[in-house]
């Protein structure tokens, strides 16, 4: 026998038996560990986000996949930080996954972005907007999607200056009592005091909290120009609610507002203005078609984390098939790069080599004038978007300078 004989008699011997088989595992789906919220205060947010990605898993699949394997998506709910990391090392360990990819909630965030790090596997993370996860606590192993707290306080704040509702003004705040409404209390407070505003009330809101008629009570014996809130989830939705059957006349804002909560609330009782990072009525093409496809399988509109999940699981594709990779380092390597992507926008996004945030344009929305709206969908009113087009997508970011980012 000669040595190709022995190599080829070897190899066929290995698949008999089961020993692992490059050529096959080669062949093998790329399998990618999704987490996010399915349950509690952020669940109705997860569920949009798990049609978003499984939506963009289709059609990746259909078209061949990546370098020829389909891409196999395993979707579960991460219940809370400590159950999502332990979700997450058992994607890694036990399910094969390749990447992490997923989470809304920043503090579970936090604890998958210690597992990447520790196990130096890739986690994309999608939905999380604290600035602590891309500041102190930033990694080079995760990349993060969504705009940060600092970019909705700015993309918020300049319509709210317009608006006249700053300076000069007392505000009074309502803010989630976890990771996330701490961060955010923090940049809209800088932003007020930065800008004439002066705080007469902050009140921590636990993220299980129903009912708002005690904050409400405080708020109308405070009398405050503006209400500011940083609440999170269906937080937005009772509290807007509630806030209308109270019938108070001060004007109201925030600095996170979800599609899916904001449509929960229902037309006639928001009101104010708000930041987001995509709406389905946004009038680019690639957009459209992508609102339009979503809505014909699902029967309603995306909310936006269904369009976040959808273009990350895209690029995370794109930079599978251009590197014909699957390592971690490889497709570091590539994001860090600073290559655009297509996000279904006016512009195309990039990820920052130095703290791995994608940098795109996000929108002020307000609410319709009653009767505009065509369905129960509709009621929002998407402003232009920020940055202005003749300016760097970067000028609402933090600075270099001004992050506590320092990857190893």
């Amino acid at each position: 026998m000669n040595r190709r004989s022995v190599v080829k008699g070897a190899l066929a011997g290995a698949a008999v038996i089961g020993f692992p088989g490059i050529v096959r595992a080669q062949a093998g789906a790329i399998k990618i560990g999704h987490l996010t919220p399915l349950t509690g205060f952020l669940g109705a947010l997860g569920g949009y986000a798990v049609m978003g990605i499984k939506m963009a898993e289709e059609e990746i699949n259909k078209a061949g996949g990546v370098m020829g394997r389909p891409l196999e998506v395993m979707s579960e709910d991460s219940v809370n930080p400590a159950t999502a990391a332990v979700k997450a090392q058992r994607m890694l360990d036990q399910n094969g996954a390749t990447v992490l990819m997923g989470e809304i909630n920043s503090a579970s965030a936090q604890t998958i972005m210690q597992v990447a790090a520790r196990t130096k596997r890739l986690f994309m993370s999608i939905g999380a907007r604290s600035d602590v996860l891309r500041g102190a606590n930033c990694n080079r192993y995760t990349f993060h999607v969504d705009i940060p707290v600092t970019v909705m306080v700015n993309a918020a704040g300049q319509a709210l200056m317009r608006e006249g509702l700053v300076k000069g003004k007392r505000i009074y705040s309502l803010t989630a009592d976890y990771l996330f409404g701490h961060d955010l209390s923090k940049a809209a407070k800088a932003f007020f005091a930065a800008n004439g505003g002066t705080h007469v009330g902050d009140e921590l809101v636990p993220t299980d909290a129903t009912d708002f008629s005690p904050y409400l009570l405080k708020i109308r014996q405070a009398r405050p120009d503006l209400v500011a809130t940083n609440l999170a989830g269906n937080q937005v939705t009772n509290f807007v609610k509630q806030y209308a059957e109270f019938g108070l006349p001060f004007a109201v804002a925030g600095f996170n507002l979800n599609t899916a909560d904001a449509w929960a609330a229902g037309e006639g009782n928001l009101t104010g203005i708000w930041p987001t990072v995509w709406h389905h009525d946004l009038d680019v093409p690639a957009s459209k078609a992508f609102a339009a496809a979503f809505t014909k399988k699902h029967g309603k509109p995306p909310e936006n984390h269904a369009w976040i999940e959808y273009v990350s699981l895209k690029m995370m594709a794109q930079a599978m098939s251009e590197t014909k990779s699957t390592e971690t380092e490889a497709l570091i390597g590539y994001f860090e790069k600073e290559t655009q992507f297509d996000i279904l926008k006016a512009r195309k996004g990039y990820f920052r080599s130095w703290d791995h945030q994608l940098m795109q344009e996000a929108y002020p929305f307000t609410v319709k004038a009653k009767g505009e709206a065509k369905d129960k969908w509709d009621f929002l009113k998407l402003g232009a978007a920020v940055p202005a087009p003749d300016q760097p997508l970067e000028v609402l970011a933090p600075t270099k300078q001004q992050s506590a980012c320092k990857m190893a």
